[in-house]
């Protein structure tokens, strides 16, 4: 429906259907109705729907401020399948579907339980459909729930240690991203992100990407530069202080646009230690299982960064006939850049370790 139409009535009820299909934070329809009942003395509005697929889209939104109990008006009757429960198991269908065996085909669900274990690109749409999950149907790289196990407090005082830096410049309109990573002495790897994005049109690249730009620039997740496009001046003079402040032995670079950021070096007569990174399967493999381990094993510390959450929610990987892989910017759902810089400077990190930490760090995956 467009949103036009519905202003200027005062509803007494409305049913929000499917609400999850919402992508980003915002609707301007939701709105428009959420606000046309204020007129009304006892206005009530149900929301009927499916999970939508990560944290930052509008359902996931109302259902994660209802949790807080922050307004008493606001009821949540939620079934979902536990995030650690096995898919397969009529137990676990059961915790979405208290209609399992009544007028819910069990048989049914059955046969499209077995066709997601046959098929692993169908589980993702399976557990987002019939188990409720937030997951993104395009099969992200990572889950929410092992992205969300890993949003622990980042330790401060790692970064006292070696850093490594991965750097992930824009085109003109897309976020530029800088990832430092350090190692405690525990073998935790901590991850300090930080984003730019041109301060011109962010409300307009919010509503076009449909991500809340603008709220994060506010709460100070997103770094503004003047003009419509990344001024990567910025970015060198803050790839300088970092430099000062810590010991930076590697920044992992994609070559795209790394001429004009080299140049700004040149003007501000600084030498850091720029280390090519290739985009391709050769440079990006050994990364991404590198990345992919810590994250499973809960070896890394992201502090629960919104901006690198939705890259992380985002990123699929594409697989080379070896089975290599890597991080695809053409399949992902949205902006995948922070997952790019993460991915360049924990793999420039592990290339970093003599052999045998570095073997410690994969847990033997690299002989393996």
């Amino acid at each position: 429906a467009e949103a036009s139409t519905s202003y200027g009535l005062s509803p007494v009820f409305v049913v929000h259907d499917e609400l999850g299909q919402v992508r980003g934070p915002r609707s301007e329809l939701y709105e428009s109705l959420e606000t046309a009942a204020g007129a009304q003395d006892e206005p009530l509005s149900i929301i009927i729907s499916t999970q939508a697929p990560t944290d930052q889209d509008l359902l996931s939104v109302l259902i994660d401020d209802a949790k807080t109990g922050a307004d008493p008006r606001v009821k949540l009757a939620l079934f979902a399948a536990d995030d650690t429960s096995d898919p397969f198991l009529e137990s676990t269908w059961a915790q979405a579907n208290p209609a399992l065996g009544d007028f819910l085909n069990a048989t049914e669900v059955r046969d499209q339980a077995e066709s997601a274990r046959r098929m692993p690109a169908r589980e993702a749409a399976f557990r987002n459909l019939v188990l409720n999950q937030r997951v993104n149907a395009s099969t992200p790289f990572i889950s929410r729930a092992v992205w969300e196990g890993c949003a622990g407090e980042i330790d401060e005082q790692a970064f006292a240690g070696r850093c490594y830096i991965g750097l992930d410049l824009s085109a003109r309109h897309d976020l530029t991203v800088l990832v430092m990573v350090a190692r405690d002495d525990d073998g935790i790897w901590h991850v300090r992100a930080e984003f730019f994005v041109p301060a011109s049109g962010v409300i307009d690249r919010a509503r076009r990407d449909r991500v809340p730009y603008d709220l994060w620039v506010k709460d100070g997740h997103l770094t503004t530069t003047p003009g419509a496009s990344v001024d990567l001046a910025l970015v060198a003079e803050r790839l300088c202080e970092l430099a000062d402040d810590h010991d930076i032995a590697a920044i992992a670079y994609d070559r795209w646009r790394i001429d004009i950021l080299q140049a700004e070096l040149r003007r501000l007569d600084r030498e850091l230690p720029l280390v090519p990174f290739g985009q391709g399967f050769r440079d990006m493999a050994p990364a991404l299982d590198a990345l992919e381990h810590a994250l499973l094993e809960q070896k890394l510390r992201h502090g629960g960064n919104p901006v690198l959450r939705m890259c992380a929610a985002n990123a699929v990987v594409t697989r080379h006939l070896t089975g290599d892989r890597k991080l695809d910017k053409v399949k992902a759902t949205g902006r995948i850049d922070g997952m790019i810089a993460l991915t360049m400077a924990l793999g420039c990190a592990a290339r970093g370790l003599d052999e045998s930490a570095f073997d410690h760090f994969l847990g033997n995956v690299v002989s393996a």
